[in-house]
């Protein structure tokens, strides 16, 4: 089949599929009628001459991007029809099924994935996929909590409590919803204190089979290699338990580059096949009766396959595992067929594969990176003139596949390895060719020494590399470059990489130069931007004027390695072009607004502190140099006044004072308007800003306090105020039910205009030309699948797109 007839085609799908998760609702299903006149026409239209010629090829792109389209609204339908029911949220459900996935074990908890077979409850629907959390007992008083045991394939009775899938939602965040729909969950929860019931072990189905094996590799490995330094890594090359990789590890791979190699990558799926296929050819050879029942390329073939499903298998099938797999399938089926296949074409169905299986991998950043580098190397090794040495061949595949990336992995991650060719070409001969080999051997053989080999030359690869990543500029890290940019810059990259001789391949460079010099415009001067993130129950404010930028609380803990810092705020900081933190205020003592402080002064360079924490609290001695924050407090950064009214000398050295109570609290004054952000001060504290600084409380905005809790908003301060906008960070479902209706109530009758982070994501104020703009986030980026109370939804019509 020639290139035109069936790659384009398939390019034009992957398109239509795109497009389909870019729509903010579903279009309806009765759409996919339109897709009857297209081969109609192309029937219609038979036969020779150039203008039918054209006009056909017109309808068949048309067609395969409307088929792709259709296709990925077709099973959106039918996933998105399996969600929980908003009446079934945190009401106790009785269900049976069976663990379907890895169990993962956290500090607190087990989380795994679990297939619903039968729901107990009488008129309860719960989807046949769910995440649940099995907290352990204990874990309190410095002692470690004792887990439960889930494994599997074994079949359970829980009684749980489930709610709908709902993330934080920010600019330049991670899509946590969109992670749960691929990944085909529908609702989240966890196991209740009470009904668990063990009722069949080990299952036997394929897939449980599959998890099971990985379960017994994991607990090999643990048990071989316990806590030497590489053993977490040698876990997501064997089976990819990525999560094994500790955070300070990962940091390392991706500053220098070779992040893509810590997990079963296509590359190690393709040096392990092609390694099979090489064995078996050789051996099948040496027999004449093996060679004439079945020739040695074809048995080959097979086997090669066989290895790439089975080690792909061990990943979860991850989008790099599922391409590589596809592309060696159509390399077995034209070696098993005799025909010549074109690398393109290859290429070409494995992309036309995955998006069929999995029209939301176009989501996934790894579905990019994956494709993107594949079709790079194409591009530089084939259709050559003469052959070139190996190593020089080798060298410019390193330097085509790194420069075609910087523009994918700066729009997606905002920063950029400088030293991965050189990271690389240690790290791609010694982790594919010798580590990983090694490290499978080493797990099925009845004792140690080839496992703990390979560990100890993981860990001398991870001790060059650390040494790598502490080179000064390391990594490059920018602002999110605008989506034109990226663009041009792609366009430039293969300008740049057509074959030698081509003409004025330097314009390449030009189409690369906006990615980098078009940077987000601060405000103007004597304006303010101001982002309320959405981190959950918790505060984390940024505040920005021309030429500062202000960071209010840090939001809480997620976890032992996942906190606001490293999740919400550093990214969003990056992708704006915050490059450091002129001033961070830490407001009080409360691991909701202290969360993430750890993590944010590791990463962005902070001038100063402004905190009411205690004395000996630990952040203040990693910080910068901290000032206690007091009533009085001011100063002026390009027109816009920031000023200090609380706590006053009396409440900073009360005894007996609750934390909440201490609460820094700041009003910022533009000229456009006003902002207060009071923390989590309650009414004692009310009251004391209405004795002291009464005739400064009035502001246009206000960050409710306490996160709109009953214990604060008394009708005195919520007069005093008197805010046209209130803003309630306020986290999803979140146990303490803030914000309170009483509290919510009294804003109301002020006739204030209210925004809930859990609601309405991450909430943008620009307080420029003489008005306050606001932008709500999950309205900004609105797709079909992200949570959204329904009267936020009602509205909202299907666009018109041709």
């Amino acid at each position: 089949m020639r290139y035109e007839t069936m790659v384009i085609p398939i390019i034009a799908f992957a398109a239509g599929v795109w497009l389909l998760q870019q729509q903010p609702v579903l279009p309806p299903l009765s759409w996919l009628g339109w897709l009857v006149p297209g081969p109609v026409l192309l029937v219609a239209l038979r036969g020779a001459g150039r203008g039918r010629c054209l006009l056909r090829r017109g309808i068949t792109l048309a067609l395969a991007l409307y088929c792709g389209f259709a296709w990925a609204a077709l099973f959106a339908h039918v996933r998105m029809g399996d969600s929980l029911p908003s009446e079934w949220e945190g009401r106790d459900i009785a269900v049976l099924g069976v663990v379907a996935t890895l169990p993962q074990s956290y500090e607190r908890s087990v989380r795994f994935e679990f297939n619903v077979e039968q729901v107990l409850t009488p008129q309860a629907r719960v989807p046949p996929r769910i995440v649940l959390s099995w907290w352990g007992a204990g874990g309190r008083d410095g002692k470690a909590a004792l887990l439960p045991e889930v494994h599997p394939g074994e079949r359970w009775q829980f009684t749980v409590r489930l709610k709908r899938p709902h993330g934080l939602v920010n600019p330049h965040g991670f899509d946590y919803e969109a992670w749960l729909l691929e990944r085909d969950i529908r609702a989240t929860g966890y196991v209740r204190p009470k009904g668990q019931r063990l009722l069949q072990k080990g299952l036997q189905t394929p897939s449980y089979m599959v998890e099971r094996m990985r379960e017994t590799l994991r607990g090999r490995i643990q048990t071989a290699l316990a806590d030497t330094p590489a053993a977490g890594v040698i876990a997501a090359l064997v089976m990819g338990d990525q999560r094994a990789i500790s955070p300070e590890q990962w940091q390392v791979f991706t500053r220098t580059g070779v992040n893509h190699l810590m997990s079963i990558s296509g590359l190690h799926v393709t040096m392990l096949s092609g390694l099979a296929f090489a064995l078996v050819n050789f051996a099948w050879r040496r027999s004449a009766r093996l060679t004439l029942a079945l020739p040695a390329v074809k048995a080959a073939a097979v086997a090669g396959l066989l290895v790439a499903i089975a080690y792909a298998l061990l990943a979860g099938f991850a989008v790099p595992a599922q391409r590589t797999v596809f592309m060696l399938a159509v390399v077995a089926a034209a070696l098993w067929l005799g025909r010549a296949t074109a690398a393109r074409e290859v290429l070409a169905i494995a992309l036309l594969v995955v998006l069929v299986i999995d029209p939301w991998s176009v989501l996934a950043a790894g579905f990019w990176l994956s494709f993107g580098a594949v079709a790079i190397i194409m591009l530089v090794t084939t259709n050559r003139l003469r052959a070139e040495h190996w190593l020089v061949a080798w060298a410019r595949v390193q330097w085509a596949v790194t420069l075609a990336l910087v523009p994918v992995l700066l729009a997606l991650f905002q920063q950029v390895s400088l030293i991965s060719p050189l990271a690389n070409a240690l790290a791609i001969p010694l982790v594919s060719l010798v580590i990983v080999p090694l490290a499978l051997v080493g797990v099925v053989l009845p004792f140690d020494g080839v496992l703990h080999l390979s560990q100890w030359l993981m860990s001398g690869c991870v001790f060059v590399l650390e040494w790598l990543s502490a080179l000064p500029d390391a990594a490059w890290e920018q602002h999110a470059p605008p989506t034109w940019t990226v663009v041009a810059a792609l366009m430039g990259t293969v300008w740049l990489l057509l074959p030698r001789g081509f003409p004025a391949r330097w314009i390449g460079v030009i189409a690369l130069l906006p990615m980098v010099l078009v940077v987000p415009q601060p405000p103007p001067e004597g304006a303010l931007r101001v982002t309320v993130l959405d981190v959950g129950q918790g505060l984390s404010v940024v505040a920005q004027t021309r030429s500062h930028a202000l960071l209010f609380d840090t939001g809480p803990g997620f976890g032992p390695t996942a906190d606001s810092g490293n999740r919400v705020i550093v990214p969003f900081l990056r992708a704006s072009g915050i490059r450091r933190l002129n001033a961070m205020i830490v407001s009080h003592d409360d691991a909701d607004h202290t969360g993430g402080a750890h993590s944010v002064l590791q990463a962005v360079p902070v001038e100063g502190l402004l905190t009411s924490l205690p004395d000996l609290d630990p952040l203040l001695l990693i910080g910068p140099p901290e000032q206690r924050c007091a009533s009085g407090q001011t100063w002026t950064w390009d027109g816009v006044l920031f000023e200090v009214l609380y706590p006053d000398v009396d409440t900073r050295v009360a005894v007996k004072l609750k934390d909440n109570e201490r609460s820094c609290v700041l009003k910022i004054t533009a000229a456009a308007g006003s902002v207060l952000i009071p923390a989590d001060i309650e009414r004692r504290g009310e009251q004391t800003l209405l004795a002291t600084a009464k005739e400064k409380l009035h502001s246009d905005v206000l960050i409710a306090p306490h996160q709109g809790s009953r214990t604060s908003s008394s009708d005195a301060f919520v007069k005093a105020v008197a805010a046209g906008k209130v803003i309630f960070p306020v986290g999803y479902r979140n146990v303490f039910k803030h914000p309170h209706p009483d509290v919510v109530a009294r804003y109301e009758v002020l006739g204030a205009d209210l925004y809930r982070t859990d609601r309405h994501g991450a909430v943008l104020l620009e307080f420029v030309s003489g008005e306050i703009r606001v932008s709500r986030q999950r309205e900004v980026r609105r797709r079909y699948w992200l949570d959204a109370p329904r009267s936020d939804v009602a509205d909202i019509d299907f666009p018109t797109f041709w």
